[in-house]
């Protein structure tokens, strides 16, 4: 898989994924995402502001490439995070924000090596942590985190429901 920076050219494609991801997740049951988050414009804002990653992955069906995963990396933390008890403040850590894999790619490992990428990418800039937040209701998401070697720091009570505020030592 190769990881890029999302461009203004990649938003169709972007939300064309989400749209996709947020109807499984429905189907599913978990209503973590709709209408109001995230919206087109999150996604041109992080691309405007350099924190919107693509991965690229060949598509078996048809043979093209397609972005199968995206995520934003950056030090934006909703007012909620302050009351968790991290590890790393200051410059020692990054956020990790809507981390999506495309349904087309679900089940292939996409995220853990995803997750990897993102790991080294922070190590090698000197981050000693990794900060997230994931809806208690996202049972795959959790299983995801959880395997990865994150640990609970705190909760949030957001719109959506309840979520865990989460980090992962590097």
């Amino acid at each position: 898989m190769k990881f890029n920076l999302a461009t203004e050219s990649d938003i169709d494609e972007i939300c064309a994924l989400v749209k996709s991801a947020i109807s499984n997740m429905d189907r599913n049951d978990i209503f973590q995402w709709d209408e109001i988050y995230p919206t087109r414009e999150d996604f041109l804002s992080d691309i405007k502001s350099g924190n919107l990653y693509t991965g690229i992955a060949k598509n078996a069906e048809t043979t093209g490439e397609k972005i199968a995963v995206i995520f934003a990396l950056n030090k934006c933390q909703d007012e909620a995070y302050k009351s968790a008890n991290w590890t790393y403040t200051g410059e020692d850590f990054c956020v990790l924000h809507r981390l999506c894999v495309n349904p087309e790619f679900q089940n292939q490992g996409i995220a853990k090596t995803t997750l990897k990428y993102i790991e080294e990418k922070l190590k090698n800039s000197g981050k000693k942590s990794i900060q997230l937040d994931v809806f208690t209701q996202n049972p795959f998401a959790l299983r995801l985190y959880e395997k990865a070697g994150f640990h609970q720091t705190g909760t949030a009570d957001w719109r959506k429901g309840k979520f865990l505020l989460m980090e992962k030592i590097l």
